[in-house]
């Protein structure tokens, strides 16, 4: 397999991930109501995760996650690299899973699409390789 083939495999392969752990946090963590009773009432002594699952919270109440996905967005577009184009599909991907779902889409649809065009500006290339010859 080409060094291409791999980190592409990689970039979508994290991609998932990024994904998965964002469910794992939604339904896991933030969703159960005892999960949120038992921070409640252990306001004093709460368990460490409680402080994760208040800035979680805060998180999507605030829209800090859909904020940094278009920031990331608006970076991969700029640049036109393969780790922005990432960066944004990831964090895009992550904040539509935990509620905000506009600009989460936006970004998560801009990186995908970058990370499918292979996101590598033109000039990187040298000139375009044509493949039909004028004359032989």
């Amino acid at each position: 397999m080409s060094r291409h083939r791999w980190s592409t495999l990689l970039a979508w392969s994290g991609l998932f991930a990024v994904g998965a752990l964002a469910a794992v946090l939604r339904y896991q963590l933030v969703e159960p109501p005892a999960f949120a009773e038992r921070c409640v009432a252990a306001a004093a002594g709460a368990p460490a995760w409680c402080a994760l699952r208040a800035g979680v919270v805060a998180g999507f109440l605030n829209n800090s996650f859909g904020d940094a996905a278009l920031v990331a967005s608006a970076l991969a577009l700029l640049h036109r690299r393969r780790w922005t184009a990432w960066l944004a599909a990831a964090l895009g991907a992550f904040a539509v899973e935990l509620y905000c779902y506009q600009s989460g889409a936006l970004a998560l649809l801009i990186g995908s699409v970058l990370l499918v065009r292979g996101a590598t500006p033109r000039h990187e290339h040298g000139e375009p390789r044509q493949g039909v010859q004028a004359q032989p």
